[in-house]
């Protein structure tokens, strides 16, 4: 089946948080969003249909994880990244920011330190910080475009700082990187060897777009599966955010307790009957759209790193192996951080994520969402490129 990835579908007055808060966030009704990772696109038919049909039924009570659900999610598992997994490894947040929180309380006490990798994805700095603990950075080498772990650095880290937690990014957001096997057995060898539990953050491992495969860092090794907590969810892959249904796979039965009793301290937890259907779907039938959609991205990538070598040389595209987000280095505009926030805001009338707000070694970049139409995309980068050229001929 063909799916339609150009149609245009209006999301102004849904309540979107990409569309109908641009005034609020950028200070204009007039500015393109390409920043929260959400897609401006249709979910699968089927996963349209499921809800429906669930909604018919008209009662909405309280819902188990049921059997289905959990054989959903363990074919899906199995099938795209060749993990087998039990069905009782699984527990349920309202979304992987959630579980992260919730991870920081059962496995660390007020004051121990976190191992986090940045530039990395923003939330895991402030789940440490709500809850009285110490960020330490291992940040990521930047190798002509392409993230490395510095693994003599984490050694040192660890030992300075006695951390007990890790934060992965895997794949890594915002930069894209699909962690190999090697890499991701070298980071766990390190942390069994300090006795550290490592939360794996997963989310984007359907949406590859690289040869290089996403690898559960749980699968590498029995030895990696005891001390991982794998959070994963549907909502990146087919654009789900909004029904709040993440599932979190930790095999070792004593952390999965201590990460169920936060759960239930704070009366989180449970199954939505529209979250649980609309996963089932998308998970049984969700398969040729996520198909077209990587192909999709794939091409507004091509059409971004194109663009921007050909008309705005100061804007360096930085490889992408996953994710729909580009990260791109603005460091050549001479810009602050608040500049380049302004610039992009007021002069390109573009909502991106910048950079610096993912911690070390984001300053200067912005992170670009590529789920979104061709066109919608196109007019972003004319705007980017009017008002560079505008600003060159202002500063030249």
């Amino acid at each position: 089946m063909a799916y339609n990835f150009d149609e245009i579908i209006e999301r102004r007055g849904t309540a979107s948080a990409k569309w109908d808060a641009v005034k609020e966030l950028f200070g204009s009704e007039d500015v393109l969003p390409l920043w929260v990772a959400d897609m401006d696109f249709r979910v699968p038919d089927e996963v349209v249909e499921a809800i429906k049909n669930a909604a018919d039924h008209g009662i909405f009570g309280y819902t188990l994880r049921s059997e289905e659900y959990k054989q959903a999610v363990k074919e899906w598992m199995k099938k795209r990244h060749d993990w087998e997994i039990d069905g009782e490894w699984i527990t349920q947040t309202p979304g992987v920011v959630n579980a992260l929180n919730m991870a920081v309380l059962a496995y660390t006490e007020h004051g121990d330190s976190v191992i986090v990798q940045p530039p990395v994805y923003y939330p895991f700095m402030k789940a440490i910080n709500n809850h009285g603990r110490k960020v330490v950075d291992n940040p990521l080498i930047d190798r002509d475009g392409r993230y490395e772990m510095d693994f003599d650095d984490l050694e040192a880290k660890i030992g300075e700082s006695g951390a007990k937690l890790l934060f992965l990014c895997n794949p890594q957001n915002p930069s894209g990187r699909v962690w190999t096997p090697d890499e991701l057995k070298q980071l766990g060898d390190i942390c069994v060897r300090h006795g550290l539990t490592v939360v794996s953050d997963e989310i984007h491992g359907d949406l590859i777009l690289g040869d290089q495969p996403h690898t559960p860092f749980a699968g590498i090794s029995d030895g990696l599966a005891e001390i991982s907590v794998t959070c994963t969810a549907p909502s990146k892959t087919f654009n789900l955010a909004g029904l709040h249904t993440s599932n979190i796979i930790i095999p070792d039965e004593a952390r999965r307790k201590a990460f169920d009793d936060q759960l239930e301290k704070f009366a989180v937890g449970g199954s939505s009957p529209i979250g649980a259907a609309a996963t089932i779907a998308a998970y049984r039938h969700g398969e040729p759209w996520l198909h077209g959609l990587l192909d999709y991205v794939r091409g507004n990538y091509a059409f971004l790193k194109e663009f921007t070598e050909a008309n705005i040389p100061e804007l360096k595209v930085y490889s992408l192996e996953s994710t729909y987000l580009a990260w791109v280095n603005a460091r050549a505009l001479g810009l602050d951080n608040q500049a380049l926030e302004t610039f992009m805001a007021k002069e390109a009338r573009v909502g991106l994520n910048q950079g610096h707000i993912f911690g070390t070694g984001g300053e200067g970049f912005v992170r670009v969402n590529l789920a979104c139409q061709r066109k919608t995309l196109e007019e972003a980068l004319n705007r980017i490129d009017e008002a560079v050229k505008k600003h060159q001929g202002t500063t030249a």
